[in-house]
């Protein structure tokens, strides 16, 4: 699954990328003017006549005797859905491991388990909100459904490039992390421990 992802966003198929590209933005951008009940009516409505027509057309090939009128989503209809116990135990495992682990960084952030990573988070949510006055959630979600199909395959175009400004700002990022840790009691190394570290080895 993640390698057929990967294939999509990279465009290694460039109808198939084109295809889920093109259907996405424009369900967006259809979203945007209508309700998402009357986007996803007119979908299922589309998706239908289609399904229809294709079966339609099979049972006259089949009347004029040029046919066999079979389903031609017969293979579709014959695939087992059903779990076995084992699979359905793993998928609940999955699950409840997601949800554990959200629920651990949940409140890793809000009870102040680390200072800075609560500043950190608290410092995000409050870009967002002058982000959020700007955009609406839908506008954000249609610009990172275009990121996602345009950053993977700039990144491998100019990886070398971009990884050099990358390791610019994580180095100054670093530096900063740094600095607060060392003026907010409790989170960085004090100095006269530092110094008298350095005392005992050198004795």
């Amino acid at each position: 699954m993640g390698s057929q992802v990967a294939d999509l966003l990279y465009w290694k198929d460039t109808r198939t990328s084109g295809a889920v590209f093109t259907g996405l933005m424009a369900s967006l951008l259809c979203l945007l003017h209508f309700s998402i009940v009357s986007v996803a009516a007119h979908l299922a409505l589309l998706g239908l006549c289609a399904t229809i027509s294709l079966r339609v057309y099979r049972k006259v090939l089949q009347a004029v005797h040029r046919g066999d009128g079979a389903n031609p989503f017969q293979a579709y209809l014959d695939m087992d859905l059903t779990l076995t116990r084992e699979q359905t135990e793993r998928l609940s495992q999955q699950i409840a491991s997601h949800v554990v682990s959200t629920a651990t960084q949940l409140r890793h952030f809000f009870l102040v388990e680390d200072l800075v990573d609560s500043l950190k988070l608290a410092l995000l949510f409050y870009i967002l909100t002058f982000v959020g006055a700007i955009f609406n959630g839908l506008t954000l979600v249609i610009l990172g459904v275009c990121a996602l199909f345009t950053v993977p395959l700039l990144y491998r175009q100019h990886q070398a490039q971009i990884d050099q400004y990358v390791g610019l700002v994580t180095n100054q990022l670093s530096h900063i992390k740094a600095k607060i840790r060392a003026k907010i009691p409790g989170t960085g190394t004090p100095a006269a421990s530092v110094v008298s570290g350095s005392k005992t080895k050198g004795e």
